[in-house]
């Protein structure tokens, strides 16, 4: 058995909002990810390889706020944070505020592997990555013209945005109408039985003070344990960082005896909807099975595994 889910971002995602158009843009977007990712595992590589293929084609996807998609701070930058687990040991690499750098989550592979720590930042997380030869992308890489809209709109304000789509001011009085949560992330079981996980995000528009979601936190955005499961989320991440959302769906199983789908709701679905914290996340556990779980309209995602099941959806479950 070998299973690879991904997610591109949660959010009010509906019908209404998704043109044709758009529709087939996120079906190549999420088809080529599936891709990169699946043939890895199929071939035999490692859980951890197939999460990393499949996040660099969504970061390389300016639909998706992450790498070149990511979205501008309060500056008129691109921060973008990133995090990869190794199940099998519980290995990890993560970095945060991090500019220029093509594929995020490639870097934060190198500080899990080859930097002695776990979770680098800024200006020392790009001296690392010039250390181990990541490739860079100047700053016209990453300019997307609508996110530039969207940001100059609230630049002079203390708003931030939740990601590109629409006006989901927070800090402002706005009201929420085409929000997303513009996450990427992957989890993955490969054929020895070990469980991946990794997220990356170019985090919230016209952000400030160097603001750390929880993408790249161990256990909040992004958890992996071969006894249990490997979890990537999306959505609001200073409610996903307080309620420790992934770590938790794991705890839930290994000491409450629940199965994957019963963890995931509970913290999805009654969790957080009571903290007031909106999202959604993607699970695989130690059996191959696979979860998407939410409690926002839509999540962007899909899944394939070697028992011939494929999908790809946008709308609530």
């Amino acid at each position: 058995m070998i299973t690879l889910v991904i997610h591109g971002g949660a959010g009010n995602i509906t019908p209404a909002m998704m043109t044709k158009e758009m529709e087939a843009e996120y079906d190549a977007g999420l088809k080529a990810a599936l891709d990169a990712g699946y043939d890895i595992l199929k071939g035999g590589g490692t859980s951890t390889d197939a999460v990393v293929a499949a996040i660099v084609e969504l970061e390389n996807n300016p639909i998706f706020n992450a790498g070149r998609g990511s979205v501008f701070t309060k500056k008129g930058l691109h921060e973008m944070d990133a995090m990869i687990m190794n199940g099998k040991d519980l290995s990890a690499g993560a970095v945060s505020g991090v500019r220029n750098i093509k594929n995020p989550i490639k870097l934060a592979r190198e500080v899990m592997l080859h930097s002695g720590h776990v979770f680098l930042s800024g200006s020392g997380a790009g001296e690392f990555a010039l250390s181990r030869g990541i490739e860079q992308a100047k700053d016209d890489y990453f300019f997307n013209k609508q996110r530039y809209e969207q940001w100059v709109k609230i630049r002079d304000s203390d708003f931030t945005q939740l990601d590109h789509e629409g006006d989901n001011l927070k800090g402002g009085t706005a009201p929420n109408t085409d929000y997303k949560f513009g996450t990427v992330g992957a989890v993955a079981f490969d054929t020895e039985g070990n469980l991946a996980a990794g997220t990356s995000t170019g985090g919230m528009t016209n952000k400030r003070f160097g603001r750390i979601g929880d993408s790249p936190v161990v256990g909040s955005g992004t958890y992996a344990n071969n006894n249990t499961c490997a979890i990537s989320c999306t959505g609001h991440g200073e409610f996903f960082l307080r309620a420790v959302v992934a770590h938790d769906v794991s705890c839930l199983m290994e000491y409450k005896g629940l199965s994957l789908h019963e963890a995931c709701n509970i913290v999805v679905k009654d969790k957080l909807v009571k903290m007031g914290g909106e999202g959604g996340l993607i699970g695989v556990d130690k059996y191959g099975n696979h979860e998407f779980c939410m409690n926002s309209a839509g999540m962007y995602r899909g899944m394939r595994n070697s028992e011939g099941r494929e999908e790809i959806a946008y709308y609530g479950q």
